[in-house]
């Protein structure tokens, strides 16, 4: 028999027990769509694992002043002004691998324009911010020599800050009041979402250091050149570690600490976000094994069904047999059989899984990215478990002697 002929008697055949054979596809359905499902869900964590270290500009490292303790008690980072611009630009100098170090200030402000005001986080940094941390400048300009040296009152303002106060108008040239000081406008960030702790990254302000300093943090008492943070970008991913040892040795030199608790502190944002997303493969992983045994369970199934199969269609067997049929034929036919109903259950599964992620993505806010070697290793698995588990079955047809089947009641 021809291979086209046994395609088209295995699917005359499932048709004649169509409820039977869509019951059967079930545990092919249900594994297919589930790992499709774990699987671009994964993908999806890990792309936006990605796009947040390319938010955060890659390799970056934050270094914060920690609080001086009192009584026991340590106050919140950042409390003490031990860091400062010339820790950065040591930094820069004397660690060759370090692209670039910028020193931030942070505080909140009411800000207001018009009768609208928003609270946003409001940051002063010089220009080294905007490759430290891959921000880009959606309209405007960075600041200038002469505003940095002489705490000029302007400001560049985030896409959410753009939103609440300025709405569809354009902001640039505009005056607004940060507290009670009056700043212009001269640029604006391209968006960047959410972080991977949810908050806003578009919700700030960037500011000078010294009119930050000066006019909305209150510093004055401190060094004055005091900071809160460094953010320091590392040019190779795997000097890391060496900048780290590096940086930590250079820092307790510049502030003549030898304790075993230094006054600073050092976070690596890039190894805190890469750390949540092996979590989450992991998590992942575990799930789409376990959806995984559904498709092992479907295929046992399967070759229930075929046996029974066989035993019903026994006459059928032998007539074949009668009227010239090789056993191959014969073993052929019931594979088949059990191909096409793993392979419909596959596609099945696939279309099911396709709409369940766009589902997710767009009324769960979930991030799911169906690759294509994903879909093709699921079909092919699919296939290949309608000849493990149907050879069986197949088998036990070809070994079928004609007369005896001839006689099968």
């Amino acid at each position: 028999m021809k291979w086209w002929m046994l395609c088209k008697v295995a699917w005359v055949a499932l048709q004649v027990n169509l409820m039977r054979s869509i019951l059967t596809m079930l545990g092919i359905i249900i594994g297919v769509a589930a790992v499709i499902i774990m699987l671009a869900l994964g993908a999806g964590a890990q792309h936006e694992v990605d796009q947040q270290i390319k938010n955060l500009g890659g390799n970056v490292f934050v270094v914060f002043a920690r609080g001086r303790a009192s009584s026991g008690a340590r106050g919140a980072s950042g409390s003490v002004q031990t860091l400062t611009e010339m820790d950065a630009e040591a930094i820069e100098q004397q660690i060759p691998q370090v692209s670039v170090a910028a020193p931030t200030i942070w505080a909140n402000a009411q800000v207001i324009y018009g009768n609208m005001n928003w609270a946003p986080s409001v940051r002063g940094v010089d220009n080294r911010i905007f490759p430290a941390q891959n921000w880009q400048l959606a309209q405007g300009r960075e600041f200038s020599a002469a505003e940095l040296s002489s705490a000029g009152r302007v400001a560049i303002i985030g896409a959410t800050v753009q939103r609440e106060l300025f709405g569809a108008s354009d902001p640039i040239g505009q005056t607004i009041r940060v507290d009670r000081t009056p700043v212009t406008v001269i640029g604006v960030l391209d968006a960047k979402g959410q972080n991977t702790q949810g908050n806003d990254q578009d919700d700030l302000i960037f500011m000078p250091l010294d009119t930050v300093r000066k006019r909305i943090a209150g510093m004055t008492l401190a060094s004055p050149r005091a900071v809160r943070s460094l953010i320091v970008q590392v040019a190779d991913e795997r000097d890391m570690a060496l900048v780290e040892q590096e940086m930590e040795a250079l820092l307790r030199q510049r502030m003549r600490t030898t304790g075993s608790d230094a006054p600073f502190q050092i976070r690596n944002l890039s190894e805190m976000v890469e750390t949540r997303a092996r979590t989450m493969q992991i998590f992942n992983g575990l799930l789409a094994a376990v959806a995984s045994v559904s498709l092992l369970v479907g295929g046992i199934g399967i070759m229930n069904i075929m046996l029974v199969s066989v035993t019903e269609r026994t006459r059928e067997i032998g007539l074949r047999m009668a009227v010239g049929a090789e056993p191959g034929d014969i073993m052929r036919q019931f594979l088949i059989e059990a191909m096409l109903l793993c392979s419909l259950g596959g596609t099945l599964g696939l279309s099911i899984a396709v709409l369940v992620t766009r589902s997710l993505e767009k009324f769960a806010g979930f991030t799911a990215i169906i690759q294509p070697e994903v879909v093709l290793l699921s079909i092919g698995f699919s296939a290949l478990i309608g000849i493990f588990f149907g050879y069986y079955p197949a088998r036990k047809a070809s070994k079928l002697q004609p007369i005896d089947a001839l006689r099968h009641e």
